[in-house]
């Protein structure tokens, strides 16, 4: 865990953008926050809130949508990089692993794996030991590392994602919706495995994710987003313990566990809407 009083250095620093689709839809409406140098960052809220389109602003996959950045600006490391290419990013240390488990169907796990290095340039002894690295923290996947990569399971496919990302040696990794469609004792291992990365790789991390309670866990530092703005942010432990997040993202108030529909139905408190 990082220090609340320690100085962090800033790799990642995104000031006041806005991103447009279409040339008309306005999705994010002013959106800054940082991601520290060995750090966790959440980045919260339920669906259509902007966690993705945020990241795909960072990672530059946004044209691909009719999607642009039109104010604020990008840096990584002090230098601007809205305009980079993805794999000029990728050069530079940022990754991203897209939503959904993204993986080559057709090729097997460790094919997969190594399509990761592709870009990489310091020789085969390094990737091979950095693909021993992987299957380390990924147990499950030198078991199934000649199994092709459709036929596996949500859970292992999500983990080759990840994988194939720490094959490019990533300074930091944008990590789009993790849980999604998995087991909750699958989300825990993969978060825990996350974390380990953080830990004793020194891998940053910028995470959306739905799932608060679990984010909030494993996360330093969490930004709230709702329809496109950041309406909070602060260190993980006091966001748990904050009320309003107890009450609208936890499914907690002081009453006790609400279903989501109460939730859903509560009037927000004024200061969200500011």
């Amino acid at each position: 865990m990082l220090d609340a009083g320690h100085t962090e250095e800033t790799l990642l620093e995104v000031n006041n953008i806005e991103v447009i689709y279409n040339h008309v839809i306005l999705v994010l409406k002013g959106v800054s926050l940082t991601v520290p140098k060995g750090g966790i960052t959440a980045l919260l809220g339920g669906n259509g809130a902007g966690k993705t389109t945020t990241l795909k602003a960072i990672s530059n996959l946004l044209h691909s949508e009719r999607g642009e950045v039109t104010k604020g600006s990008i840096e990584y490391r002090g230098e601007r990089v809205q305009h980079l290419s993805p794999s000029d990013l990728v050069q530079k240390g940022v990754i991203q692993v897209m939503e959904g488990r993204h993986c080559f169907e057709h090729l097997t796990i460790e094919e997969n794996l190594m399509t990761g290095a592709y870009t990489r340039k310091d020789g085969s002894s390094a990737v091979k030991a950095d693909l021993e690295m992987v299957y380390d923290y990924f147990p499950r996947l030198r078991e199934r590392r000649k199994s092709q990569a459709g036929y596996t399971s949500g859970g292992e496919q999500q983990m080759c994602a990840i994988g194939r990302a720490l094959m490019s040696r990533p300074e930091t990794i944008l990590l789009d919706e993790p849980s999604m469609g998995l087991a909750p004792q699958l989300v825990e291992e993969i978060f825990t495995i996350v974390k380990n990365l953080n830990e004793k790789e020194g891998v940053s991390f910028l995470l959306a994710e739905q799932n608060t309670n679990v984010a909030l866990r494993f996360a330093h530092y969490g930004y709230i987003l709702e329809s496109g703005r950041v309406v909070m942010d602060g260190p993980a432990d006091e966001l748990r313990e904050n009320p309003d997040v107890k009450e609208f993202y936890l499914g907690v108030s002081d009453d006790g566990r609400k279903s989501f529909r109460d939730v859903r139905s509560y009037r927000r408190r004024k200061r969200w809407l500011s």
